[in-house]
């Protein structure tokens, strides 16, 4: 066996050393070697900073000799987080983990609408495991426990919802930033929570990404005005009494690095361009981050010029850890150690190499910790490595006084329920509603509304707290919830009538927008539904291509004599022109969050006439001329948007828009054809309708609260990232059919050889006959095939594409015409069957034959 690397216990990576080492190791300790060539960064081009906090020598010797006695068991159990789902308390007691987390997903006995008191009581059985030291046999070394609080404290019912940051950046607000990480520590605290996933610092480059409402702004000077307030108000000042600790908690920026800059928006994608733009453009937040004390960084799952984020050792460890001075932690996304060369879910040991000092493993920890104990054992990892990352951890824990602190509950204001959804926070949020609205048309004057007056509230977004929020509420994705689930939210629609029948007017709430009485003014509310990161991937900047039910709305209260206010709703901009032009005024909303007030607040004048609020909001991001044109950024040659950064109008400076042109820029009947459900949803304006033998017939656009299903349960799974398929139990015979928004004439394509292309795996074949697809094609149009022999002789658990001729349908008498469900199945008792994708294609590894029986 070679020679095990030589380096200092405290000392970071040599780059020599890096250089020659991979993202990871193999077995048997082979290094991989790193490639120079492409992303591989240049330390001396990035800015030389040092830690805000001062070298505090009892504290490292505090470190030194608990590190003294720790085992290597201990040691690999730091550096390794589990989530709440996958792990329990007992596990801490023999695995010895550092950290645990609450995915978005992830809730207190796997309720998620657990209680406040439910997060807080988990949180101390968690924390008393780590404190358990076994008769002496192990140190106790307190857990640190992380969730994604990054719009409020999001994950707990009750807690007031703030704005999701691209209505914040929108605010051009640096202070108020600050107020709200404060308000979110605050009510984190509450609840025994001490780390947040937040705040996100990434520039979005492209508008097609899903997660470009987590960015502030497309222009990194609005991102790296935030970035200090931000950490400091979930923090606390460096060096002050409070820091990390009482109603602070420990932030995290992320994600480390060029997450928004991906080819065309894909998340997870690789980021094409030069270093000085990774530089300025994508690492402008963390500077000032870094300054302000931030304590982790997560890395992002996404790649520069080939080279995963999670295996960079030139960016992790040269140009963060040593150029940089950053002397906290660095942890990984969701299992994103799995993307690195070398490494894979179960292993790994390569990202932890390349200078991941906690990896995020949340259902695969146990491989994870196996796999780093025996690199450790075997003199796989380099020298003093292990020691380094957990270092860093224990480093954070001492400086937030976890070791003092006793139980959660014990700390702060844990246990002040109170302060979720209080008054105070909620008028936080309120305002930032307020400045975070952009007014792009005020034609005639519309705006403001007389609240005496007699006004129509409509739109499926006007009374839904799960459209005003987004994703990243109560559960990842933000769907399946119900009303009750927010206690101390206000709607939309509700603000507008609280506010109205105070001034003495009338409000009619009618989503359909059929009203009783013609109204004086409509106010139609409307959007996107929820969704996070990958799953809110579009190919076009296109508004709901190929369903016009809001447009329809819109032209059709315009044309009755209404005066039309549109109130959209959305996590980036959208084309839309043909919208715009259909209202008098359009209000650019984003996902306010639980303050419904604070749009009522500028829509309304006062109950005496007068202005209550003008609109501070301007955009953050450029809005575009087409559904095509994208990227789309200020300062970018040929820079050309429908309305600009920086664009919003006020009431103390009106201006009339003029129609705007119709062109899409391309066909947008052809968008959505192809596909129905991918990556674990289904398309824009599609559902699903689930009927068991017994009962309603439910619809669903999201698997929320569909696990436990007594008859048709169903669960989001992993294929190729998270929860990207339905794993769908047949616990009763029933049946599930896909829902198109509207008929699908097919005919084309059925005279062609294009099939229904399904992206599934068979977990269990049904045990006694009826299985069958089936397709629907308007009432009494319906036509089924039968796939007994298909499921018994398809292997299981493993993925395939199955293909459906659609001539199969046709020669069954399907109209193809009108088809209204394309894909349905009926299946026994006891079948089991995961779905990644439906949709339409030419080829697939197996193709149905019509005639199987």
């Amino acid at each position: 066996m070679k020679q095990r690397p030589f380096r200092a216990a405290r000392g970071p990576l040599s780059l020599a050393l890096l250089a020659t080492l991979s993202a990871g190791v193999l077995s048997g300790g082979a290094a991989i070697a790193l490639d120079q060539q492409a992303g591989t960064a240049h330390p001396a081009l990035w800015p030389q900073l040092r830690s805000p906090l001062k070298p505090d020598p009892k504290l490292e010797a505090r470190i030194d000799a608990l590190l003294a006695r720790m085992s290597p068991e201990e040691k690999v159990g730091q550096v390794v987080q589990a989530d709440i789902a996958s792990v329990t308390p007992d596990d801490l007691k023999t695995y010895r983990l550092g950290s645990i987390l609450a995915g978005g997903s992830s809730d207190p006995g796997g309720q998620y609408n657990a209680p406040a008191s439910a997060w807080l009581a988990l949180a101390d059985d968690f924390y008393a495991a780590s404190m358990d030291t076994s008769g002496g046999k192990y140190n106790a070394i307190p857990v640190i426990f992380g969730v994604d609080a990054v719009h409020g404290h999001n994950n707990v019912v009750g807690a007031t919802l703030f704005p999701h940051n691209i209505g914040l950046g929108a605010t051009h607000d640096p202070a108020l930033m600050g107020q709200i990480a404060q308000a979110t520590a605050a009510e984190m605290r509450a609840t025994g929570i001490d780390w947040t996933f937040a705040p996100t610092l990434a520039v979005p480059q492209d508008d097609r990404w899903g997660r470009t409402y987590e960015g502030y702004s497309e222009n990194p000077d609005v991102v790296r005005a935030y970035a200090g307030p931000l950490i400091q108000g979930l923090q606390g000042k460096p060096g002050s009494k409070d820091f990390l600790k009482g109603a602070h908690v420990v932030a995290t920026a992320k994600h480390f690095l060029a997450d928004g800059g991906t080819f065309e928006g894909r998340d997870q994608g690789d980021a094409r361009i030069d270093e000085a733009t990774l530089r300025d453009v994508h690492g402008a937040g963390y500077p000032p981050a870094l300054k302000a004390g931030v304590q982790a960084v997560m890395v992002s799952f996404s790649s520069w010029n080939g080279v995963k984020m999670s295996g960079n050792a030139s960016l992790l460890d040269a140009v963060l850890k040593q150029r940089m001075g950053f002397d906290g932690f660095v942890v990984s996304d969701w299992n994103g150690h799995a993307s690195v060369p070398g490494g894979s879910r179960e292993n790994c040991v390569p990202a932890f190499v390349a200078g991941v000092d906690m990896i995020m493993a949340p259902d695969t920890w146990k491989g994870c910790y196996e796999h780093l104990l025996a690199a450790e054992k075997g003199h796989a990892l380099p020298a003093g490595r292990l020691d380094e990352a957990v270092r860093r951890i224990l480093r954070v824990k001492f400086r937030a006084g976890m070791f003092e602190a006793g139980k959660p509950s014990t700390r702060g204001v844990a246990g002040r329920f109170d302060l979720l959804g209080s008054a105070e926070h909620r008028a936080i949020a309120r305002r930032a509603v307020r400045e975070s609205l952009v007014l792009l048309k005020n034609n005639g004057g519309v705006l403001p509304l007389d609240p005496r007056a007699k006004l129509l509230v409509a739109g499926d977004g006007a009374d839904d707290m799960m459209m005003q929020s987004g994703g990243w509420t109560l559960s990842w994705q933000g769907t399946g919830l119900k009303p009750e689930d927010f206690p101390h939210a206000q709607t939309i629609a509700a603000a507008l009538r609280e506010q109205v029948a105070r001034a003495g007017g009338q409000v009619e709430l009618a989503a359909d927008g059929h009203y009783t009485h013609k109204p004086d003014a409509a106010v139609v509310v409307f959007g996107e539904t929820p969704y996070a990161e990958f799953q809110g991937d579009l190919k076009v900047l296109a508004y709901r291509p190929g369903d016009d039910r809001d447009l329809k709305l819109l032209r059709k209260l315009k044309a009755e004599g209404i005066p039309v206010v549109a109130v959209f709703l959305s996590g980036r901009p959208l084309w839309m022109n043909r919208e715009i032009n259909a209202a008098d005024a359009f209000v650019a909303a984003w996902l306010p969050g639980s303050e419904g007030g604070g749009v009522a607040d500028v829509l309304l004048r006062d109950a005496a006439g007068k202005v209550q609020h003008d609109f501070r909001g301007t955009l953050s991001y450029s809005w575009p001329r087409t559904a095509v044109q994208t990227p789309l950024n200020v300062g970018q040659p040929g820079y050309d948007p429908q309305f600009a950064y920086g664009y919003g109008l006020t009431y103390a400076k009106p201006a009339s828009v003029p129609a705007l042109s119709e062109d899409a820029g391309m066909d947008l009947a052809s968008l959505g054809a192809q596909t129905f459900f991918e990556r674990g949803t289904p398309a824009t304006g599609w559902t699903l309708r689930v009927q068991s033998v017994v009962g309603k017939p439910r619809t669903l656009s999201q698997p929320s609260g569909q696990r436990d299903a007594p008859d048709v349960a169903i669960a989001p799974v992993d294929y190729k990232a998270q929860e990207d398929a339905w794993k769908i139990t047949w616990k009763q015979a029933g049946e599930i059919a896909l829902l198109a928004p509207r008929p699908l004439d097919l005919v084309r394509e059925t005279n062609g050889n294009v099939m229904l292309r399904v992206t599934l795996r068979v977990d269990a074949a049904p045990s006694q006959p009826g299985a069958e697809l089936f397709l629907e094609c308007g009432p009494g149009c319906s036509a089924s095939l039968p796939i007994d022999t298909a499921l018994a002789q398809a292997p299981r658990g493993t993925w395939g594409t199955l293909g459906i001729p659609l001539k199969c349908f046709a020669a069954r008498n399907a109209q193809m015409g009108q088809v209204t469900a394309p894909l349905g199945w009926r299946m026994p008792a006891g079948t089991v069957l995961s779905v990644h994708e439906v949709g339409l294609g030419t080829e697939a590894q197996h193709v149905l034959d019509c005639a199987v029986k």
